[in-house]
C-alpha cells in the first residue's frame, strides 16, 4: 500500500512538471516551465529548514552536543538528496528488487530489517544489495497498516523472525529504523528470551520526539514524548533485553528530538556526527557494525 501512495505522489509531481511544460511550449513563456520543479524542490527544502530550526531550538544552550551552523548545513545538504532518493524512488518502484535472501542452504547469522514510519522495505535496498555480496541471509519486512497502531506490526516482525531462524538455526541480528525500532521493542516485550541474538536501532525515538506531536496517525501519536503507549511498553520490558541493543543517534537528527530521544539505558548507544534521520539509515558504519555483529557471532559459533 504504502508503495502505491508514494506512485501516486511521485506521479502527480511529474504529471504538474510535464502540464508547465506544455504550458510554457504554447504560451511561448520557457521560465513556465520551471514553476513546478522550482516550487517543488523550494518547499521540500524549506520544510527541511523547518525540521532542523525546531531541532536545535530542542537543544539548551549549554548544551555541548547542540549543533553549530556548519554540522547542521552538512546534515542538511545529506537529508535533501537522501530522503527523495528513497521516497520517490526505491520505496514507490524499487521496493521489490531484491528479495529476501532465507533459503533452508543459509547457514550464517541472519538479519531482519524493519523501516520506520511512511517507508517500506525499499528503504533497504543499500543494504540487500551489500548483505547479498557478503553472502548474509536477510528478510525485509514491509510493516502495514501504514497509518495503524504500532503494536499491529508486532506479528509480522516475528513472523520474520521465525523464518530466519528456521532456516538458518540461529537467533537473528534485528535492525530497526526510526518507528521500527519501537515495533522491535513492543514485538521483544512479548517474545521469549533468545528470540533475538542482537537488536540494532537507527534513529528510533526510544522516548518519544517533540515532532509527533504534530500527526494524528495512531502509530505517529504513540511516538509522542511520555505518551501512554511508552510508558505501557517502558512498563513491560526487561533491562536484560535492553542490553541487547546497539541505539545509533545523531545530534543532527532532524526527526528525533531530543536527539537523546534515541538512546536506551542499559544500551550500548552510539553517535554519529552530522548526520540526519534518513541519511542515518544508510551510513555505512551502522552497515560496518552490523556486519561485525554477524562474523562475531559466527565466530562465536565455530
Amino acid at each position: 500500500m504504502l508503495a502505491r501512495i508514494q506512485q501516486s505522489i511521485a506521479f502527480t509531481l511529474a504529471l504538474l512538471a510535464v502540464v508547465g511544460l506544455i504550458a510554457a511550449t504554447l504560451l511561448n513563456r520557457p521560465i513556465l516551465a520551471l514553476v513546478v520543479p522550482v516550487t517543488a524542490i523550494a518547499g521540500y527544502v524549506i520544510a527541511l529548514g523547518v525540521e532542523f530550526w525546531l531541532l536545535w531550538r530542542s537543544y539548551e544552550h549549554d548544551d555541548s552536543f547542540r549543533p553549530g551552523f556548519p554540522e547542521l548545513m552538512a546534515a542538511w545538504i545529506g537529508e535533501t538528496f537522501a530522503a527523495p532518493r528513497a521516497f520517490l524512488w526505491r520505496q514507490p518502484f524499487r521496493s521489490q528488487r531484491i528479495c529476501d535472501r532465507a533459503s533452508a542452504s543459509e547457514s550464517r547469522r541472519g538479519v531482519v530489517l524493519v523501516h520506520g514510519f511512511f517507508c517500506n522495505r525499499g528503504l533497504w535496498n543499500p543494504w540487500l544489495a551489500r548483505l547479498s555480496r557478503e553472502q548474509v541471509p536477510f528478510v525485509a519486512v514491509n510493516l502495514e497498516p501504514v497509518f495503524g497502531e504500532i503494536d499491529q506490526y508486532r506479528d509480522a516482525i516475528a513472523t520474520a523472525v521465525e523464518r530466519l531462524t528456521r532456516t538458518t538455526s540461529r537467533a537473528p541480528i534485528v535492525v530497526a529504523h526510526s518507528m521500527g525500532g519501537l515495533a522491535v521493542r513492543a514485538w521483544l516485550a512479548t517474545a521469549e528470551d533468545g528470540s533475538v541474538h542482537r537488536v540494532v536501532t537507527i534513529a528510533s525515538p526510544h522516548s518519544g520526539t517533540r515532532l509527533a506531536r504534530y500527526s494524528f496517525a495512531a502509530n505517529v501519536a504513540s511516538m509522542r514524548i511520555d505518551s501512554p503507549w511508552l510508558k505501557a511498553l517502558w512498563s513491560r520490558e526487561r533491562a536484560s533485553t535492553r542490553a541487547k541493543f546497539v541505539c545509533f543517534w545523531s545530534h543532527c537528527d532532524n526527526i528525533v528530538f531530543p536527539t537523546r530521544s534515541a538512546t536506551l539505558p542499559e544500551a550500548d548507544n552510539r553517535h554519529l556526527r552530522a548526520t540526519a534521520h534518513v541519511e542515518m539509515a544508510l551510513h555505512p558504519d551502522v552497515i560496518d557494525v552490523v556486519l561485525q555483529l554477524v562474523n562475531e557471532a559466527d565466530a562465536g559459533e565455530a
